[in-house]
């Protein structure tokens, strides 16, 4: 069996620091890693790599640096990595950045199961995955927390805010993952040294097919104006007294800000 994942390099968010006076995100310093979701979908597939053979190819767009993710990738347990680098590919919002990976899963091969993880930290909108998925005109589930496999049926936990639910589809398909799917694993030593020993095959723009005009700035429809920082919000207040006082001030408190 041949899987994909799909993964992307994203800022620490723990680490990330707001200039106060302007309101943007202070990069400097900030370390880069995997995205978490995309940890679980490696997970997934290595697994399913390990139980019914075949082979993992981890895919990741970004700037050379990323390369640096890509061999973590190798060192839990992917067999093959390629990296998308190219000015061309700057700027690309989830529209531009699906229409990039899916054009390279398209030169790269014909894949069982294409994984991606259900969002990223960074960006936070749960959209590449899914349009990928409508422009390789392959079945998704999304927000998996669990996965069967019987000969070319795949039956999945999909996970919902109120419960769950379980979806059957055939492969090829593609599924997006959640955090409750898995445990990723820590990469060995060896696996360390095999990673960073092995050659990460880097595609440009040159090396998919896919028209200009749908990728980079160019082929955003969407842009990001500003970050900012939520303004902060009051102290709360603590009431005291017997049950009977603290609901009649807290009645009085909301009736004073005509909230009731």
């Amino acid at each position: 069996m041949k899987f994909l994942v799909c993964i992307k390099q994203v800022p620490d968010t723990n680490e990330v620091k707001i200039d106060q006076k302007t309101g943007t995100l202070i990069r400097d310093g900030v370390p880069s890693i995997i995205n978490p979701d995309d940890k679980n979908a490696i997970e997934a597939a290595v697994t399913l790599k390990e139980t019914y053979g075949g082979t993992v190819t981890a895919l990741c767009m970004g700037p050379f640096q990323a390369d640096a993710a890509l061999r973590e990738a190798l060192a839990m347990g992917c067999d093959d990595a390629v990296l998308l680098s190219d000015r061309a590919f700057a700027g690309s919002d989830t529209m531009a950045t699906s229409n990039i990976l899916t054009a390279a899963i398209k030169t790269l091969a014909d894949f069982d199961i294409i994984f991606c993880g259900r969002q990223a930290i960074d960006g936070d909108t749960a959209q590449v995955g899914p349009q990928i998925a409508e422009k390789l005109d392959v079945p998704q589930i999304t927000y998996v927390g669990d996965i069967k496999i019987s000969g070319k049926t795949v039956t999945a936990k999909r996970m919902l805010e109120d419960g769950y639910q379980v979806i059957e589809t055939t492969m090829p398909c593609l599924l997006t993952a959640v955090k409750e799917l898995n445990t990723p694993r820590y990469a060995r030593i060896g696996g360390i040294f095999d990673a960073y020993n092995a050659e990460i095959r880097v595609m440009t723009v040159n090396d998919i097919n896919v028209d200009l005009s749908a990728i980079g700035l160019k082929g955003s429809p969407t842009n990001v104006s500003r970050s900012f920082t939520p303004e902060p919000k009051g102290a709360g207040v603590m009431l005291e007294g017997t049950d009977a006082e603290k609901v009649s001030a807290l009645i009085s408190g909301l009736s004073a800000k005509h909230i009731i």
